[in-house]
């Protein structure tokens, strides 16, 4: 699969209506209204910290706007954080973001309570979301969020920056779908970046929806609505690197110079692209 266009604390915030054109704010929420309407500022943030005792606190959990931030009971140690959608969003004006860091020998797990659907928006442009992630020394990172929805009329640029220590791991799950059932795609463009060490390791740009040429072509995704990747970063892959191979009809895993690993896949829907995934996940151990 290759790219289109290639070169990768609650705050109780609600959305009001066009008439009042105001977006009530939490700490670090803003609004700004324009002749089209509100659009969204909001940035939430979560910190983890080996406590000392074999298990992660976290002591900095703040949600903003739309994103709602919950700990969830975790298992061996590890802390679980799941996003929680406050209100709706992305959409086009807003301009989201959430900034996670691991701490040297944290365990951290995020995930999302439900897809997230960028929908086309009373202000003009598109809406950002830009996802932040650090992972220290020794620290264990597992990003797996529920599908992103490209929902027909939107129009959506989400970057996601990686930075990792050289002794950090990384599990990092990206699921989009374009389109819900019936109606055809937004423009969606999706960048992840990846350093470790300070040295690129993933510089990946994806380009789908009306604007992106042959987005839709036999080279890229052939008809297929759902495509996905997981990407896995170990240092135990330095000694015993994977080998590439094919993991179904359209899924393959590649090994990455880093030491890292990177499954993608398209699939018709988001049943098939999660299966094809969680087969990806399984391979990679």
């Amino acid at each position: 699969m290759t790219a289109a266009s290639a070169t990768t604390c609650a705050s109780g915030a609600t959305r009001t209506s066009p008439a009042s054109a105001v977006v009530s704010r939490a700490a670090g929420t803003s609004s700004a209204t324009g002749s089209f309407g509100p659009v969204v500022r909001a940035t939430a943030r979560l910190v983890a910290e080996a406590d000392g005792r074999g298990g992660t606190a976290l002591p900095v959990l703040a949600g903003d706007g739309p994103l709602a931030l919950r700990r969830t009971r975790g298992v061996g140690g590890e802390a679980w954080v799941t996003v929680v959608g406050a209100m709706s969003a992305p959409l086009g004006g807003d301009r989201i973001a959430l900034e996670a860091t691991a701490g040297p020998g944290a365990r951290l797990r995020i995930g999302s309570a439900a897809a997230t659907i960028a929908l086309p928006g009373r202000a003009a442009g598109p809406a950002y979301y830009e996802i932040r992630l650090t992972v220290a020394d020794g620290a264990t990172l597992h990003w797996l969020p529920e599908p992103l929805i490209s929902a027909h009329g939107s129009e959506l640029l989400m970057t996601t920056r990686v930075e990792l220590a050289p002794t950090a791991r990384l599990v990092l799950r990206e699921e989009q779908i374009l389109g819900r059932t019936g109606e055809s795609p937004g423009h969606l463009t999706s960048r992840l970046t990846v350093h470790r060490a300070g040295r690129p390791l993933l510089d990946q740009e994806l380009a789908h929806g009306p604007g992106a040429p042959g987005w839709d072509g036999g080279a890229v995704l052939g008809g297929h609505r759902a495509v996905g990747q997981l990407l896995v970063v170990d240092p135990a892959y330095g000694a015993r690197p994977l080998a590439p191979r094919r993991l179904a009809d359209t899924a393959v895993l590649t090994p990455l110079t880093g030491p890292a690993a990177l499954a993608t896949a398209v699939a018709p829907d988001a049943l098939h692209l999660r299966r094809a995934l969680d087969a990806a996940a399984a391979a990679v151990g």
